[in-house]
């Protein structure tokens, strides 16, 4: 049995385009740590701009240098695009996810100098029409996208968990899929009437059910759905929807605006992190006095139409005047004038009409 455990739980090496996650329950198993599952996309969510900015702008500063070489074709052109390319090892590996797994350091940081020594390799990288040349073009290609997709992951998660998720007046898996079925038909719409295309949150993973021995209690054994992905992308949304599933979903703290992970079973909005201006007291703790008092005092106009708009339509949805998905649609709809005309993209004028025919 010792001998067949150790053959199960051999320690995995990853690249960015090739790695391996367990899933159990509500828990995701990376590398040697576990999270609550959906915990790492509220990490993504919360990593601060400038840090893909710097992906982008280290990855532009390799990508000439990759088809220099294959002009120059020398050692120090490899040397030159090898430093770029390990520069964004560097701050890609630091990301959520990818800090926690093993990487293959030689694969990844010395990948070039590896395929300019293979001369069978690198000769099939110089015909311009060969599958050599067409993995050549895929690795800067995913380079160039990379932060684009992981900027499009993180702008949906957002639109789900505040415009979709916000409204609902319970916390739940069941909730959540009624959320997830407004914004997937709005999608679908969307995508059809506009976009001229189908709406789609198809990816591709690879599936399979292994033994796992649990990380603290070696007596226990369990089956875990071991899946491998190509892309962080595509992790992201596997780990999202398996969250909302289990009933677990990203939240904005209505404190200090970070992004926390609410589990099945809490409905609260603001997140145990150290308040602002704080040095003990987490915003759960003070949150709910702070709004409390706003709302009593210097509140804007917006934010006053706001309020009797809210109250006009669950008074309607009390009368059943309106559906529960309407009182949603609605109120999600209210939210958003708010927010643009706190951005100062409406005026009041404008705004109080977009209010006035809710």
């Amino acid at each position: 049995m010792e001998e067949q455990l150790e053959r199960t739980y051999i320690p995995y090496s990853y690249t960015y385009d090739q790695f391996t996650v367990f899933f159990h329950g509500d828990r995701v198993y990376i590398g040697e740590q576990n999270y609550p599952i959906g915990q790492c996309c509220v990490d993504i969510l919360n990593t601060d701009e400038r840090v893909f900015d710097e992906i982008d702008r280290r990855v532009n500063d390799f990508v000439p240098a990759a088809w220099e070489l294959l002009r120059v074709k020398s050692n120090s052109a490899v040397a030159v695009a090898q430093q770029k390319m390990n520069a964004i090892w560097d701050a890609i590996f630091a990301l959520p996810v990818y800090r926690d797994l093993n990487m293959d350091h030689d694969c990844n940081y010395h990948a070039l100098e590896n395929l300019f020594s293979n001369k069978e390799k690198w000769g099939l990288v110089q015909e311009p029409r060969s599958e050599g040349r067409e993995i050549y073009q895929g690795m800067i290609e995913g380079f160039e996208s990379f932060c684009h997709e992981i900027r499009a992951v993180r702008q949906q998660f957002a639109l789900i968990a505040e415009r979709y998720f916000e409204p609902l007046e319970r916390r739940s898996s069941a909730a959540y899929a009624d959320g997830y079925s407004q914004f997937y038909a709005d999608m679908f719409t969307l995508s059809a009437n506009i976009l001229e295309e189908d709406f789609s949150q198809n990816f591709q993973v690879e599936l399979s059910f292994v033994p796992m021995m649990h990380q603290t209690n070696a007596d226990e054994i369990f089956i875990a759905e071991k899946t491998a992905f190509d892309s962080l992308a595509s992790f992201l949304r596997t780990e999202f929807y398996r969250g909302l599933a289990a009933g677990n979903a990203p939240r904005r703290c209505h404190n200090c605006g970070t992004y926390f992970l609410l589990t099945s079973g809490y409905n609260t909005c603001y997140c145990n992190n150290i308040a602002p201006g704080e040095t003990e007291r987490t915003c759960r703790k003070v949150g709910a006095h702070r709004k409390e008092a706003r709302k009593k005092s210097n509140r804007s106009p917006a934010q006053t139409e706001y309020d009797r708009t809210y109250n006009r339509l669950k008074q309607r949805k009390n009368r059943k005047k309106i559906s529960p998905d309407e009182w949603n649609t609605a109120v999600a709809e209210a939210m958003q004038i708010l927010e643009q005309t706190e951005r100062g993209e409406l005026s009041d004028e404008e705004m109080r009409a977009r209010f006035q025919a809710l």
